[in-house]
């Protein structure tokens, strides 16, 4: 009845009540690379990549980006969003942070600065998680081509860093 009323009042100002459409919609969205490969034979690749990146990193951090103010760079997580229905990565970035402390010795307290990086990978537009798995296995993924590029992860953090 109440749709009748409406109808009604609608046509009564010259305008029209049409019928929804329904359309049936396969919803695609992004996730992160955890939850998309979790139950993919590729998730121990995953685990792998992140480890040996946190292990090139340390590695290299002294010799490298670990100078100056900030001494003491960390890793804190490499993550990608994938696109659910493709398997396209959307982005991949890896976070860092750092710490400067000094002590006032007049007073003892401890003066704190912190910094933090967002560094985004230099990834080439379509690459799949599978490629990205694939280009970067081994125990050396922070200087390995990144798929479609010449380019590698650690390139991206010469950039970010």
């Amino acid at each position: 009845m109440k749709n009748i009323r409406s109808w009604l009042a609608l046509s009564s100002l010259g305008l029209s009540l049409s019928a929804p459409v329904v359309v049936a919609q396969t919803r695609s969205f992004y996730t992160d690379a955890t939850s998309y490969l979790s139950s993919r034979p590729q998730y121990p690749a995953w685990l792998e990549l992140r480890s040996n990146l946190r292990e090139n990193f340390d590695d290299i951090c002294g010799d490298t980006f670990c100078e100056g103010d900030y001494s003491n760079i960390q890793p804190l997580r490499f993550q990608c969003s994938i696109h659910s229905s493709t398997g396209v990565v959307g982005q991949c970035v890896w976070v860092f942070a750092a710490s400067n402390e000094e002590i006032l010795p007049s007073t003892g307290t401890i003066d704190v600065q912190t910094q933090t990086w967002s560094c985004v990978s230099p990834l080439a537009s379509g690459t799949t998680i599978t490629a990205l798995l694939t280009a970067l296995s081994g125990s050396q993924p922070l200087y390995a081509p990144l798929p479609g590029t010449t380019t590698s992860l650690y390139d991206g953090l010469m950039d970010c860093l």
